[in-house]
């Protein structure tokens, strides 16, 4: 079957079809079980979607005996043009996996965009790593060191509200660290590497830690019971619990003073860290707006 009669399916064929390529693109596998499940439909007929989709591409899918899935090809071509927002939505959110074509918004909207978006075959690569529990070996280039090649072994996507990084442990450090995926360049995904219990996700300390965060109306801004509707606060405190891997980003997001005596000014900081002493440990710490660590405070006496 050729591409140009793609167009002559139905909407929920598409729609089927869509799921199996961002299935395996961004998971490396698909079963027939994954559909029937995603759609409810009969095993009969995510048979006849599968064999379809081979049809359409016949590069994109290879069976895989062992395994009794339909894996990545080697050779495999998107056929359909899935925005970075939707599939970023897909892989965070669970949901927004349908074909594009007839979709379009109820009602008029704008949004802020993001800084840039991810090479979507760059990001496919970061998240068959990720589901397949596998290491990566990328080029990397940071404004520190440059261009260097390191294997990672990556559990998860972090948005800090501009841009999108990768949460990894770095072979070359040690260190679990925050990798932003527009830096990444020449993904391969090392599948049958073993990976050690060292580098895994419920060994990362600033992932693992919750930090419980009280946000106040900043005292120096005018009309706190204003900010309080803006926030949704109870009782004048908004409550919060974030892992201390992602605290700096978000705290730097929404604009919260983060100094000790609530000293930033300007407009943007209509919120207040009631306590910092609450990051201490945290890392990320250094991006919260005004943050000191009680070293530093300690000697400025």
């Amino acid at each position: 079957m050729s591409l140009e009669k793609l167009s002559d399916l139905t909407q929920p064929q598409r729609d089927r079809l869509a799921f199996v390529e961002l299935r395996v693109r961004f998971m490396g596998e698909i079963r027939r079980q994954d559909v029937v499940l995603r759609f409810g439909v009969q095993s009969a007929a995510a048979s006849r979607d599968l064999a379809l989709y081979r049809d359409l591409a016949p590069g994109n899918l290879n069976y895989d005996p062992k395994g009794k899935s339909y894996i990545l090809g080697p050779d495999f071509q998107p056929i359909f043009n899935s925005p970075s927002e939707r599939v970023l939505s897909w892989l965070t959110q669970g949901f927004g996996d349908g074909e594009p074509m007839m979709l379009k918004a109820w009602v008029a909207s704008e949004s802020q965009s993001r800084l840039t978006h991810p090479d979507l075959d760059v990001l496919a690569s970061v998240t068959r790593a990720i589901h397949q529990e596998s290491p990566l070996r990328i080029d990397y280039y940071s404004i520190s060191s440059g261009h260097t090649e390191r294997e990672i072994v990556p559990f998860a996507l972090i948005d800090n509200g501009l841009r999108w990084h990768v949460r990894a442990f770095d072979r070359k450090s040690q260190e679990f660290r925050d990798f932003v995926i527009t830096r990444i360049k020449r993904p391969e995904v090392l599948k049958g590497q073993p990976v050690a219990s060292h580098e895994m996700s419920n060994q990362d300390i600033q992932w693992t830690r919750i930090v419980e965060l009280e946000l106040v109306p900043h005292p120096d801004q005018p009309r706190p019971e204003i900010t309080e509707m803006d926030y949704g606060m109870r009782d004048g405190v908004l409550r919060m619990k974030l892992r201390a891997a992602t605290a700096g980003y978000i705290l730097r997001q929404w604009s919260v003073d983060c100094s000790p005596n609530h000293s930033l000014r300007g407009y943007e900081f209509r919120l207040w860290l009631k306590d910092h002493l609450a990051l201490y440990g945290v890392k990320n710490a250094v991006l919260a707006p005004g943050y000191r660590s009680p070293d530093q405070n300690m000697g400025e006496q």
